[in-house]
């Protein structure tokens, strides 16, 4: 069942939240192909007018598919609108922060899945295993080089979220199958936005500097709050640290240490505002040695202390309007 053939329905995937978690209750581990695949989540979700979930990244494939409302996505430092229809993909150790709109909030279809390479020991070559070991190849190569930024979901993915459910929800002889098919179907599905209308995968050639950079920017993003240094980052993606450092710069990066100092600051500033942990905890907590430190540090980029940033802010957000229903 399409989408365009639910769409005359008020929400079709209303009946989902009778049971949120229903789908990764199941024990959800099968071979496909020359594969392992888990689920380690499956549900509809809903976010709140304004909901912000901070920068973050997984082990797994992640997919996000918006049934519902509109917000955006930052793919490791570039931002993207999302409405309805749309769907992104995270892979292992991408960073990506995800709000929902100030006024409609956003629905989320969201499935993890844990896709392993079985070794050889356990790979036989079963009757007509051929075409499904070519199949899935060809799906999670697409998958691994998923384009970060956000597609229509133009074959009717989250279709098969609502036909999973609902197959769960019956119970019936045959159940399993076609809850396994349907996972199958939105991986195939969600691939083929990556392939042209004959069916081509689409393997535009990669520009190797932006995609070193986005990897530096990633690894510093999600570490941070650790000592970090050139060398380490340059290690990280194998390169040197003049060729890091010429990247950098072309991408209009002059500095990482400033570049670092300045992403650490916007990390402590939502932290002061947003929660009541002392300075010198956020200090720590955000890869400077102390309060002291963070305090000269932060003087003299933002012209004022870390206390009085948050009772300025603190207070704004205080005297902000209530919404009106």
């Amino acid at each position: 069942m399409s989408l365009s053939e639910l769409s005359h329905r008020p929400y079709p995937f209303a009946i989902m939240q009778e049971k949120m978690d229903a789908l990764e209750r199941l024990e959800l581990n099968f071979k496909w192909g020359r594969y392992g695949i888990r689920v380690l989540k499956w549900h509809l979700t809903t976010f709140k007018p304004g909901q912000l979930i901070k920068f973050h990244k997984h082990s797994e494939f992640e997919f996000h598919f918006i049934p519902r409302g509109k917000g955006s996505v930052t793919l490791i430092d570039q931002t993207y609108k999302l409405g309805s229809g749309m769907f992104y993909l995270t892979g292992p150790g991408v960073v990506h922060q995800q709000t929902a709109d100030a006024r409609s909030g956003m629905d989320e279809l969201c499935l993890h899945v844990d896709i392993t390479p079985l070794p050889g020991n356990l790979l036989s070559e079963e009757w007509g295993a051929e075409w499904e070991n070519r199949e899935s190849e060809a799906c999670i190569q697409a998958l691994n080089g998923f384009p970060l930024r956000p597609f229509m979901d133009q074959h009717d993915a989250m279709a098969s979220f609502l036909q999973a459910y609902m197959a769960w929800r019956s119970g019936e002889l045959g159940a399993y199958t076609t809850i396994r098919q349907s996972l199958i179907q939105i991986l195939i599905r969600a691939a083929k936005a990556t392939v042209d209308p004959n069916g081509q995968q689409l393997l535009p050639a990669r520009d190797i500097q932006a995609h070193r950079f986005e990897m530096a920017l990633q690894y510093m993003h999600a570490n941070y709050a650790s000592p970090l240094t050139l060398q380490e980052v340059a290690d990280r993606i194998q390169i040197s640290v003049r060729q890091l450092q010429r990247i950098f710069n072309k991408f209009g990066i002059e500095s990482f240490s400033s570049y670092l100092e300045a992403f650490r600051l916007q990390r402590i500033c939502e932290d002061l505002v947003e929660t009541s942990n002392t300075v010198e905890a956020i200090a720590i907590s955000h890869g400077f040695m102390n309060s002291n430190y963070l305090f000269q540090v932060f003087k003299r980029q933002k012209g004022l202390t870390p206390l009085a940033y948050r009772l300025k802010h603190t207070r704004k957000t205080d005297e902000r309007p209530n919404p009106q229903p």
